[in-house]
């Protein structure tokens, strides 16, 4: 029989904005392995509240139309309102496009790093415009990562950058300045960045393996690949941003829809900006 436990659920996106598109909710009681409530192709508000509940532990389980289904468990008495809180990533396959910056309102250290940068014969503002959503998206993720990663000095990874080399949606190549390498060795020992295996790393031609390392972020870990030119002291790196299961753990997203799935740089920008509280300057269309 129904009891006085309450329950406000709260949901919102990275953004701490409300939800578009509309939702299924369910609320399985464990004890009495029954659906306590059901909302079907419900609308919701940022917050609101589940009254006449039976007190007891329940499985809390969104399906939203347009974002990744999350669930939590969630102990409610009839003493006080349980309240429990989701922030919701966007499903990566529901985007349409992204809303990003013109060129010219770039980062002033981007838009220079764009403009001696070759790729397909482009430069500068007509590369930047050339990319198309995934491969702009991963552009501005990394980027953004670098930029907000700094040594002791002050300066940061991205102002190491010579001139990017290939983009793609979850990484790109880029020639680096040598001291680089140097620099991540150095901050070892305090722990900013740390020494990983790249087995799966192939050098470009001509170029030999020389260590790959990573931020010691939870979530959302820069990783540096780095390949020296056979040849020459000269240097090249790999650079991505791991999702280090931050969908299934961050967002409580449920792991049966995560299975099997390659990480989208949107995955990547919502991870960023819930767990790191860093915007990579665009939206997400859905």
């Amino acid at each position: 029989m129904p009891g006085k436990a309450e329950m406000t659920l709260t949901m919102t996106d990275v953004y701490g904005d409300k939800l578009k598109g509309r939702v299924d909710i369910r609320l399985d009681h464990k004890d009495l392995g029954s659906a306590d409530r059901v909302k079907n192709d419900y609308k919701p508000p940022k917050r609101f509240t589940i009254e006449n509940l039976t007190p007891g532990i329940y499985d809390v389980c969104i399906f939203p139309s347009l974002y990744y289904p999350v669930r939590k468990f969630v102990n409610v008495r009839d003493t006080e309102p349980a309240k429990v809180s989701f922030t919701l990533p966007v499903d990566a396959e529901k985007v349409m496009g992204i809303e990003a910056p013109d060129f010219n309102a770039l980062p002033q250290d981007l838009q220079e790093i764009l403009k001696i940068s070759e790729i397909q014969s482009k430069r500068g503002e007509t590369l930047y415009n050339w990319l198309d959503d995934e491969k702009k998206a991963g552009l501005l993720n990394i980027s953004s990562k670098m930029r907000m990663t700094t040594f002791r000095d002050g300066r940061n990874v991205l102002s190491f950058v010579k001139g990017l080399d290939r983009i793609r949606g979850d990484r790109f190549f880029t020639h680096v300045q040598n001291d680089l390498r140097d620099e991540v060795k150095n901050t070892i020992s305090r722990h900013l960045f740390h020494k990983v295996p790249n087995m799966d790393h192939d050098p470009p031609h001509g170029y030999e393996k020389a260590g790959s390392y990573k931020t010691a972020d939870k979530y959302g870990n820069l990783q540096l690949t780095f390949f020296k030119k056979i040849d020459a002291i000269s240097f090249m790196v790999d650079a991505d941003i791991d999702d280090a299961s931050g969908l299934e753990h961050n967002f409580q997203v449920i792991e049966h829809y995560l299975s099997g799935k390659e990480t989208s740089p949107y995955d990547i920008h919502e991870i960023l900006l819930k767990h790191q509280k860093l915007d990579p300057g665009y939206r997400l269309l859905v």
